[in-house]
């Protein structure tokens, strides 16, 4: 297990080296020319070929980590106070975070810091303060105020002043000033309820999501613990994956013979092809002629013997002809002069050509045999032949001695990676885990007591207002149901006097809590508002973590804390920023502590993994084709002799001049209609018979001797045409021929050597690219999908989640409640004071005059 997680972190932390120079792409080169000297200069040059792309490799998906915190909070309707709140506070307090600021007051040093620094630090710090500075002092003096005033007031309505005397003078709009102090009181206190309610469900709210705390404590934990757990099994997965990388390598070992002989053969038969193609369509040309000439020689047998026999026939025919025409029939005078006619016609029954006269082919056609029997394709065998040889003469090589090479290079690798315990570390990590969280939930009890006793503590303030509100609800109910109109001042009814009591009675208990709970508020404000500003605020737009990565912050000589904390390295470029935003996305721990300026691997992979006695092996391949022959010189003097044959000397003129004429002097068919014709101008009886029978029997004659003799002289204009069109060319081919097959020779005896070691480079480039793509994978799954931080994004949201949303928006939304009825509670005092008068029994009264009132 230790060795893997070794392998992994060797394959991928800071594996950014290139392949050695041994293995890159040669130059390219220039293509060889036709000429065969210029090819002597230009064989060294030759244009580079592409190698075959590197078969991508599947290695799987490394088992993915599911984590269960979503830290996600919907405050519900309390919402809306919550953005009430922070409006007064912006309102308040609408300076953007001092970055500035607080980076030059932490990083200056207090012993030796100037005067006229800390004034311009002080001023800057009171500017930004402004607004809470203002709101404080105004809490100080309503704090310093309400005693006092309070104390004055008691004190003067017991010298009978300030209302404190209990007599009234009765005025025409006493009715409307009671009602107006009535209606105000009234609204006054449902404004102080609003507060108070806002204070309760804030502090309910606090208390609830404290409560709800546990669950994000522990899905954390849990997360923390999964996060620990899986990255064993992840990286086993990684280093597993090895195998599929050495098995295709061996695969390919195991066919190097396709592989990279078959490359080997592809490129020498380009050399080749062009000749073989030449050579393929000469061979091609030359049967054509053959076959020509065979088409020649049997047509001139069968012409000559087929106008032989038809010269037979139609001399017969004609004897037969005549003989007829002799009967005395034909000597009457009309008749006689039918049968001069026919007997005039008689010498056109003969045939036309003579074809025992032309030169024959059998020289040519016999010399043409012996040539074909050097068969041209022989130079594509000895081509394969070639490069079957390498292909064996490779796998004998590669077989025993890089799989030896293979299995050296696993052994180094499992030996390097035993220098990281990753596993004791994570099982480790995960004890302290565990003792932590029960350390947190042992402390859950004396959590719930605390919260407790808030709770307690805040209700407790809440209900010193409620009491004043009580007494000013339940004195309006009083004294409004006990008010008679018909009464006079000193006549009024009891119920009537103990509303007008429990008014006077909120009145002093409002003086008597009412400074001591905006001393609350304001220390409330003075905290929360603070905080709000300072901290939830930055850290909700992650201005704080700006301030927390500043340069030298922590330290004069560290310029990054946390690689200092981590690594003890603290010039790395690791921030808490940084940290956070690719633990945001859920990007693996190699990423997001830029392990890779840790771990320096390149050196390993270039000795180890790229292995460079693996390519000597490869380099020393020397192939040796300067013997060989594409055609033998038996084959050469056939060609040469082919072309002195003299096909293109044959008298092609005396072939055409023959076929070109008629089978015989006049068309048979033609004689036999005309002959038919004449026999019907006789009268009916023997001799219209006899010459109606010649006419048929001249008509067999051309439907069984003229037509067959016409298709092959049909046959014999084909084939001398072809012999004329192509005899002539046959010679150039020739040359042509052993031209290219001298050229292709030369170029594969001096450019097997380049080939060899062209196709050598690309199919070691192909092995290597399957542990590139296996280091390149091991990397990409490290950075994204192994040990995949998420949870330490997630405990600082939770953090986030816990002290601003939880407590410090339900403590600012609870003293921004409270603060508001006591505002409230001031103006709820004069009403009451005032109102009072109006339901107390006088000890004495006035009579009603002007509206003049004197007390």
């Amino acid at each position: 297990m230790l060795w893997r997680a070794g392998l992994v972190l060797l394959l991928c932390w800071g594996a950014t080296g290139e392949v050695p120079n041994q293995f890159r792409d040669s130059p390219e080169h220039e293509d060889p020319t036709s000429d065969l000297q210029a090819d002597s200069v230009t064989v060294g040059a030759r244009q580079q070929r592409s190698p075959p792309p590197v078969e991508p490799l599947d290695f799987g998906f490394v088992p993915a980590a599911v984590y269960d915190t979503h830290v996600y909070y919907e405050p519900g309707p309390i919402r809306v106070l919550f953005h009430i709140v922070h409006a007064f506070l912006y309102l308040v307090q609408p300076n953007p975070f001092p970055k500035d600021l607080i980076v030059s007051a932490i990083q200056q040093n207090p012993g030796g810091i100037k005067l006229d620094d800390y004034r311009k630090l002080a001023d800057k710090a009171i500017y930004y303060e402004a607004g809470f500075l203002v709101c404080v002092c105004l809490g100080s003096v309503f704090l310093l105020l309400t005693p006092v005033v309070g104390l004055c007031f008691c004190v003067c309505r017991c010298c009978d002043n300030c209302g404190g005397e209990m007599h009234q003078r009765q005025r025409k709009n006493a009715d409307c000033q009671r009602s107006f102090y009535t209606a105000a009181l009234i609204v006054t206190s449902i404004l102080i309820t609003f507060g108070v309610l806002i204070a309760h469900a804030a502090n309910q709210n606090m208390t609830s999501q404290i409560k709800a705390t546990r669950r994000f404590i522990s899905t954390n934990m849990r997360d923390m613990k999964t996060l620990a757990n899986n990255t064993p099994a992840q990286i086993d997965y990684l280093t597993a994956q090895y195998t599929t990388a050495k098995n295709k390598v061996l695969s390919d070992l195991d066919n190097i013979g396709p592989l990279l002989g078959g490359r080997i053969q592809t490129q020498l038969e380009k050399e080749v092809v062009p000749t073989l193609d030449m050579a393929l369509r000469t061979v091609g040309a030359m049967r054509e002629t053959k076959e020509a000439l065979e088409s020649v020689s049997s047509s001139l047998e069968v012409l000559q013997e087929g106008t032989s026999r038809l010269a037979f026939r139609l001399a017969l025919e004609r004897t037969s002809l005549s003989n007829t025409l002799s009967d005395p029939a034909c000597s009457n005078g009309a008749v006689s002069r039918t049968c001069n006619n026919i007997r005039s016609t008689l010498k056109q029954l003969e045939t036309n050509g003579n074809f025992s006269g032309l030169p024959d082919v059998s020289p040519q056609l016999a010399s043409l045999d012996i040539v074909m029997k050097a068969d041209l394709s022989d130079i594509i065998q000895k081509v394969l032949f070639y490069s079957l040889s390498i292909k064996f003469w490779y796998i004998i090589l590669s077989c025993s001695t890089v799989k030896a090479m293979l299995d050296k290079i696993g052994g180094e690798i499992v030996g390097f990676s035993k220098m990281f315990p990753v596993e004791p570390s994570l099982v480790n990590f995960t004890i302290f885990l565990n003792l932590e969280q029960k350390k947190m939930e042992a402390n859950y009890p004396k959590i719930d007591e605390m919260d407790f006793n808030r709770w307690i503590g805040g209700v407790a303030l809440l209900c010193t207002v409620v009491l004043v509100l009580a007494f000013n609800f339940l004195g309006l109910l009083c004294g409004t149901c006990g008010y008679d109109k018909q009464a006079t001042p000193t006549t009024r009814g009891c119920l009537s006097n103990t509303g007008g009591n429990l008014l006077m009675a909120g009145v002093a208990f409002s003086f008597l809590f009412l400074w001591w709970l905006m001393g609350f508020v304001s220390a409330g404000f003075v905290f929360g508002g603070n905080v709000e500003k300072l901290i939830c605020e930055p850290l909700a737009n992650k201005e704080l973590f700006k301030v927390i990565d500043t340069p030298y912050m922590v330290h004069p000589a560290k310029k990054n804390f946390l690689p200092a904390l981590l690594f003890q390295k603290p010039n790395m470029d690791l921030t808490v920023g940084s940290l956070y935003r690719d633990c945001s996305v859920n990007s693996g721990l190699y990423h997001a502590l830029q392990l890779e300026t840790m771990f320096k691997i390149n050196t390993f992979l270039n000795t180890t993994v790229y292995n460079k006695d693996l390519a000597k092996v490869f380099e020393g391949v020397k192939i040796d084709l300067h013997s060989m022959m594409l055609l033998e010189q038996e084959g050469r003097d056939s060609l040469l002799t082919f072309s002195n044959t003299g096909i293109g000397e044959l008298n092609y003129a005396a072939y055409l001049a023959e076929v070109n004429k008629g089978v015989t002097l006049v068309d048979l068919l033609a004689f036999a209609n005309e002959l038919e014709a004449q026999a019907d101008l006789l009268p009916r009886g023997a001799l219209e018979n006899a010459l109606k029978g010649h006419a048929s029997s001249i008509r067999q004659i051309h439907r069984e001797q003229v037509i067959p003799v016409e298709q092959a002289m049909s046959t014999l204009s084909q084939s001398i045409r072809l012999l004329q069109r192509t005899a002539k060319e046959l010679p150039v081919k020739v040359t042509n021929i052993l031209s290219a097959i001298d050229a292709a020779e030369y170029l594969i005896t001096h450019n097997a050597s380049h080939v060899v070691k062209q196709e050598t480079d690309a199919y070691m480039n192909n092995m290597i690219g399957y542990f590139r793509q296996y280091t390149k994978w091991v990397k990409d799954s490290l950075e994204g999908e192994v040990a995949q931080c998420k949870p330490i994004s997630n405990i600082i949201d939770t953090m986030e989640l816990v002290a601003c949303s939880f407590i410090f928006d339900s403590l600012n939304t609870f003293w921004f409640g409270l603060g508001g009825s006591c505002v409230f509670l001031v103006l709820s005092i004069i009403i009451s004071v005032k109102l009072a008068k109006y339901y107390r029994r006088m000890d004495t009264e006035d009579v009603f005059d002007d509206g003049q009132e004197n007390w």
